[in-house]
């Protein structure tokens, strides 16, 4: 510490503290509105800043010891309440806005010291410049991967692993940020000081780049599976293709035929013959045309498509979609859903059919959309053991296609979906929002 009358501490401790807001500001989004956000952090900061100079009048050693670690525990708790990230998040993004503060705190300490001589003007000002310095490289830098990087600790990391590294960075800045260490100008403190900083600096963008690298990973496996997804799906629109195309064939050939054949019925004055006659070929023609399941295009493909499919694996299969022809849900987030919904069913079927009790293999499937939501609601026959694992089904019941397609879409529309067993029928639900809320 420098020391100083309570008006320097009161500016040094605001300018702290609101440097330490600015930059958790830049990484954290609020639950709050940005006015709402505000007010309650500036009214949070004058209480805090008025107590810690209450305190630095009446007990100034104690006040030198415990200030800064008390100020900064009680905006802790303040700001992952005003945080609308998860705990573990939220701690994480704390964890590197303190390691920032301990930058930005003891390099203007220490730059006082050694070329202004212990100037505490000197002092502030360097702190106003390095938060400002650090704001601009987390704006430029830092803010918008931060958000890919908050997606990938919430959705693929454990909370344990987190919860170590974050106590990993916490002890790193608490030395730093050590009040007792000899505050003498030798080139052993300022080497201690350097090396505390770099190694936690480096721990810091070692996690981040390391989840980066994870995030994307599953995200390239995520995108593999829907190409992988899309193909089969490609797969079997070609079928359908093929197969009207052959019937088209064998149609033209045997035009001339029926041409005769009405014109025999038509000399001989044989109406009840030629409309029964054109009636089975109406009946022969419409084989081939695929139906119309619903007037979305992109939903009457897929389950066109995937229909046939479990028809030729002898699957009953029954439809109860009621969607118009224009959806406010992206083409691709639906075949994300559908197509994986789909196909898992007939897999389980098919997995029912090598059992030897013979039961009858069916999928029924339901969509509808009511006040501006999605409702998908798929029952199909499984095997009777469990096909779950911490609410979700296991890799092996689903055939390989993963679940995290389904989920993640889901969860990108505020959606809330369910997988259950009931007695060897697997059931899923899901209801989503028609837009995406993020």
């Amino acid at each position: 510490m420098l020391g100083g009358s309570v008006y320097i501490a009161f500016i040094r401790y605001g300018v702290s503290l609101a440097g330490v807001i600015l930059l958790y500001f830049l990484l954290s989004e609020s639950r709050f509105d940005k006015e709402k956000t505000i007010t309650c952090y500036s009214g949070f900061s004058v209480a805090l800043i008025l107590l810690a100079c209450g305190w630095y009048m009446a007990d100034w050693e104690s006040c030198v010891r415990m200030a800064a670690f008390t100020m900064y525990m009680c905006f802790a708790v303040f700001a992952i309440f005003m945080s609308r990230d998860s705990f573990y998040l939220a701690v994480y993004k704390l964890a590197l806005v303190f390691y920032l503060m301990s930058v930005f705190v003891i390099g203007g300490l220490e730059m006082s010291i050694i070329f202004f001589d212990r100037n505490v003007w000197a002092d502030i000002i360097c702190r106003i410049l390095l938060i400002l310095f650090l704001a601009l490289l987390l704006y430029r830098f830092v803010r918008e991967p931060m958000k890919e990087f908050g997606n990938y600790v919430e959705n693929e990391t454990d909370h344990f692993s987190v919860a170590c590294i974050i106590i990993c960075i916490l002890l790193g800045i608490g030395y730093i940020l050590n009040p007792t260490l000899n505050r003498e100008i030798t080139p052993q403190r300022i080497y201690q000081i350097l090396v505390n900083l770099i190694l936690t600096g480096t721990l810091q963008l070692l996690v981040f780049r390391f989840y980066l690298h994870v995030g994307k990973e599953k995200e390239y496996e995520r995108e593999n599976q829907l190409i992988q997804m899309n193909y089969r799906l490609l797969e079997r629109q070609l079928e359908i293709l093929e197969e009207s195309v052959e019937l088209g064939k064998r149609l033209r050939h045997d035009v001339r035929h029926h041409n005769a054949v009405i014109a025999e019925y038509v000399r001989r004055e044989q109406q009840e013959e030629l409309l029964q006659y054109l009636q089975e070929y109406d009946r022969e023609t419409d084989q081939g045309i695929p139906k119309t399941i619903c007037a979305n295009s992109a939903v009457n493909n897929i389950l066109s498509a995937y229909t046939r499919k479990a028809q030729k694996e002898q699957i009953k299969v029954t439809l109860d979609v009621k969607l118009e022809k224009n959806l406010p849900v992206r083409s691709v987030d639906l075949v994300a859903i559908l197509a994986n919904v789909y196909e898992n069913a007939i897999y389980a079927c098919m997995d029912v059919m090598k059992q030897p009790d013979g039961r009858e293999c069916f999928i029924h499937l339901k969509l509808k959309t009511k006040e501006k939501k999605l409702v998908i609601s798929c029952s199909n026959t499984c095997i009777m053991g469990p096909v779950l694992k911490d609410g979700k089904p296991k890799a092996d019941f689903t055939g390989g296609v993963g679940i995290s397609s389904i989920i993640r879409t889901a969860k990108k529309y505020a959606g809330e979906y369910d997988f259950k067993n009931n007695d060897g029928v697997f059931v899923f639900s899901l209801i989503m929002h028609t837009e995406p809320v993020f």
